[in-house]
């Protein structure tokens, strides 16, 4: 059974709502991670941090070998919708990269309405990818029955063992995108 929701519209955001954000969880404070987490938390099948362990957990993507200068400048030459990259450079206090300098990008949404998290992790992912050469690595699965979790995040194995172009593979996601977005929408209650 679904309960409707009063005071609700597709197009809010939650605090347009006027409740206060309560933590889904420990790495999701505020409602900005909310909206970057799907371009970031791709990046937790992978060895470079996604920016757990620090005050602003997937709004930062880096790596100690990365040059922040570099890949902001790449990134936002991209010229994707919505965001702007920032050099940014941060120590977790957890997690991958535990004490150590990260150097990388924070994420910047200047437009909800253009701004597509998918479409922003996979050319993100590439360019890291890219930029970091042998050192980049998938992580293992957490399990000996279990898949890497980069499979999990995209969905399939095919990011992990492709060498995929962003925009190919975007591409082909909002083909899928688009005829679900048609099936879905007689299930919509607003």
């Amino acid at each position: 059974m679904v309960i409707p929701m009063l005071g609700w519209t597709r197009q809010m955001y939650y605090e347009d709502t006027g409740l206060p954000w309560i933590l889904p969880s420990p790495n999701m404070p505020t409602v900005d991670t909310a909206v970057v987490y799907n371009s970031t938390c791709i990046f937790e099948g992978t060895n470079i941090s996604e920016g757990r362990g620090t005050t602003k957990p997937f709004e930062f993507v880096g790596a100690p070998w990365l040059d922040a200068n570099l890949l902001a400048m790449r990134m936002n030459a991209i010229g994707l919708e919505g965001i702007l990259f920032r050099p940014a450079y941060f120590t977790p206090t957890f997690s991958k990269h535990f004490n150590t300098l990260c150097k990388g990008v924070q994420l910047h949404i200047t437009d909800r309405s253009s701004f597509c998290a998918v479409k922003t992790g996979l050319f993100l992912l590439e360019e890291v990818k890219r930029y970091s050469q042998d050192r980049f690595d998938y992580t293992k699965p957490y399990s000996e029955k279990g898949k890497p979790m980069i499979d999990y995040n995209t969905g399939s194995d095919y990011v992990r063992t492709h060498d995929f172009s962003a925009k190919d593979l975007y591409d082909e996601w909002a083909l899928e995108s688009a005829a679900f977005r048609e099936r879905k929408i007689k299930y919509h209650l607003y």
